[in-house]
């Protein structure tokens, strides 16, 4: 069996047969001339170097599949992943009560399958809470873990592909939970969600939550305003209040390491405001703040490796964690381009949040909304309708090969956005080619963008 990792998580074991299904399945649906090559059979049983070259072709495989945007975002690749999953935690289907935390800490509970998936989780959780339909878009489920002073670290948001149950409890840690929170960046969306009581309610909770845990910044005169707002249950007054705060509605992520402005610096990277923001501790306790807007983003990756063994000196003894890391190179100026380097657990959470930033201002470009962007359900099955098309986010599974650059349209309508293979890069210098996902936001910076 090949063990498939998803956003750096263990996410099924499949063996070629099951595969070689899928292959059939998509090359039925979607014809030959769009399904990518599938790995040949063999007659003879394979040698050691034969079954690793297998397995790289059963990668690269997969990786095509899943940035092809029609067969990445069907329902036949998507529901192959969650049985798939299903299978290999061992859990059958029957109805269970899964608990979804909001912001403030109530738990909602609500009656669920353990083979729903992340689409059917949101909708029953925003029945259970009276949310309208046409509201549920603006939401997302995210996987946390809570930490020793009760707050939480954002692990990653549920994607379409998974099992919400089988996800949190094949993790088999009381630490991890699924909250429900906001999951748009523009502040002027708060409109919409505020125009009904219990979406006013969940972002009241959401904004309260987020001063009290210190994410949005807060003077003396401010909280006083805040408090008597709060006495006098003046929801949307607080709310209004709170948008002008620095940091409202930024995710903020656990202190890390970045090597801007120079190597080892100690970092607390905020992401909002289509800009990642950091507060960085420089080598002689000087504290620097500093934004990267994404629209000066030329591209990023997630790289991760295994540190050997006989690892740097401070690496725990006989514990090979894999190392994330995020990369993203940035318009300094006019005419440079740099690296900048986030080392963190986080950093699939950080390049999912700057994706669906990217899509975001793409879904505005093109006069989209986000009541468009939520999946409709026809028949049974999920997908989007041409009039509600939104941008499909570029996979994370992506390890290009360094010989070649291949493209690929995310959207006819959107042709400055594409995904690109990137050749081995000097700032990845322990870690091979074939060891990084790249998702690519914009091809070219244009004046407008700046």
């Amino acid at each position: 069996a090949y063990n498939i990792h998803v956003n750096g998580v263990l996410h099924c074991r499949v063996r070629y047969s099951q595969l070689l299904g899928l292959h059939e399945q998509l090359r039925k649906e979607y014809g030959a001339n769009v399904v990518p090559a599938f790995p040949p059979k063999k007659i003879f049983t394979l040698t050691p170097a034969e079954v690793e070259q297998r397995r790289e072709q059963l990668e690269k495989y997969m990786q095509a599949v899943r940035q092809d945007p029609t067969l990445g975002g069907s329902e036949t690749f998507n529901s192959f992943l969650r049985k798939a999953q299903q299978e290999t935690q061992q859990i059958p289907t029957e109805e269970v009560v899964l608990e979804v935390l909001l912001s403030n800490g109530q738990k909602v509970k609500v009656t669920i399958l353990t083979s729903d998936q992340t689409e059917d989780v949101l909708e029953a959780v925003a029945s259970k809470l009276d949310l309208p339909e046409d509201l549920i878009g603006y939401f997302s489920l995210f996987l946390v873990r809570e930490t020793k002073d009760g707050a939480y670290s954002f692990v990653r948001k549920l994607q379409e592909f998974e099992l919400p149950y089988v996800s949190v409890t094949s993790l088999c840690d009381p630490e991890f939970r699924i909250i429900l929170r906001k999951s748009y960046w523009d502040s002027s969306y708060d409109d919409d969600v505020m125009e009904h009581r219990v979406g006013l309610n969940l972002l009241y909770a959401q904004t309260v939550s987020d001063i009290e845990h210190g994410w949005i910044l807060v003077n003396k005169e401010q909280h006083r305003q805040l408090k008597s707002l709060q006495e006098k249950v003046s929801k949307k007054e607080f709310i209004r209040l709170a948008q002008t705060l620095k940091y409202y509605g930024y995710l903020k992520f656990d202190p890390c390491v970045t090597d801007f402005p120079e190597k080892g610096c100690h970092v607390v990277v905020s992401a909002g405001n289509n800009e990642l923001n950091f507060q960085v501790r420089l080598p002689n306790e000087q504290i620097k703040e500093g934004s990267f807007k994404v629209t000066r983003m030329r591209c990023w990756r997630v790289t991760s490796s295994v540190p050997m063994n006989n690892g740097p000196s401070g690496s725990s003894p006989g514990k090979s964690e894999v190392k994330l890391e995020l990369a993203f190179e940035y318009l300094m100026s006019k005419d440079r381009l740099q690296w900048v380097t986030i080392t963190s657990p986080q950093a699939i959470m950080l390049s999912i949040c700057l994706q669906s930033m990217v899509d975001e201002l793409m879904v505005k470009k093109s006069g989209g909304s986000i009541r468009k962007m939520f999946r409709r359900r026809v028949n049974g099955a999920l997908r989007r309708s041409d009039s509600q098309q939104a941008v499909k986010s570029p996979p994370l599974l992506d390890s290009p090969d360094a010989s070649r650059e291949p493209m690929a349209k995310l959207s006819s309508k959107l042709t400055s956005v594409s995904l690109r293979g990137i050749s081995h890069s000097s700032s990845a210098n322990d870690v091979g080619a074939n060891d990084f996902h790249g998702n690519y936001a914009f091809e070219g910076i244009g004046d407008e963008d700046l």
